[in-house]
């Protein structure tokens, strides 16, 4: 399954991060940022709870740009 969400980040460099840390999350198989549309595209793993994995997701975010935001 894939969704996109909206963020809030404030560099190309920043997203750059989010997108890496969010790719290390478990249940995520793959996903992109998008700088200039402000999207997050997310797939996941066959049978990953996406409220769940977001959750680690958005923590993970956190930890490499404090400020950024994941709209879930």
């Amino acid at each position: 399954m894939k969704k996109t969400y909206d963020i809030e980040v404030d560099c190309a460099n920043c997203a750059d991060k989010m997108e890496q840390a969010a790719k290390k999350t478990d249940g995520v198989k793959d996903c992109s940022v998008n700088f200039m549309a402000l999207k997050m595209s997310v797939e996941f793993e066959d049978g990953a709870d996406e409220g769940t994995v977001m959750k680690a997701v958005l923590k993970n975010c956190k930890k490499v740009e404090d400020d950024c935001e994941i709209f879930i």
